[in-house]
């Protein structure tokens, strides 16, 4: 049985990754309006991902008999100080995602809800990816510091990121 308390917590997180699509898309602005067009796409890459994980919670609590209740998004920051700035606030973000999914998992668990602890394994290993993706590319920032071609070689790379729409 899918109880009240994990409907309402899967909301929650729907909405959490609204926010994350919000952020990045925001990001996204963000680095094209100082020049960095591959910074952007990578940014325009990670919104389409979030996009595609809140729908992924909306159709499951479906799937479940829940109900849906779609919460105010907050509004995310528009401007950083630097790339490894913004990167530093993404990785921030993605421990707290890290730290909402191992908290639904705990429900679940708590909750003797085995399919909803099944679902939620894709994410809990997609996290792991995200904070090593952010950590890399933070950890090359720092490594390039103000070399503005360390800076336009990293956006070049960056460009270079598609968009794969995840499959069932």
């Amino acid at each position: 049985m899918f109880s009240k308390k994990m409907n309402d917590a899967l909301n929650k997180q729907v909405n959490e990754e609204f926010f994350s699509a919000y952020l990045y898309l925001s990001m996204s602005s963000w680095f094209d309006s100082i020049g960095l067009k591959g910074f952007a796409n990578w940014m325009m890459v990670q919104f389409k991902e979030e996009m595609e994980h809140a729908m992924k919670f909306y159709s499951y609590i479906q799937s479940r008999g829940g109900d849906i209740k779609l919460l105010a998004i907050e509004e995310p920051p528009s401007k950083w100080d630097s790339p490894l700035h913004a990167f530093k606030e993404t990785l921030k973000h993605e421990q707290h995602i890290t730290q909402c999914m191992n908290d639904l998992a705990d429900l679940a668990e708590e909750l003797k809800d085995r399919p909803t602890l099944n679902f939620l394994q894709w994410f809990i290993d997609e996290q792991v990816e995200e904070e090593e993706n952010d950590r890399d590319i933070i950890q090359r920032l720092e490594l390039i510091g103000e070399s503005k071609n360390g800076i336009f070689m990293l956006d070049r790379e960056l460009a270079q990121r598609v968009y794969t729409p995840e499959t069932d």
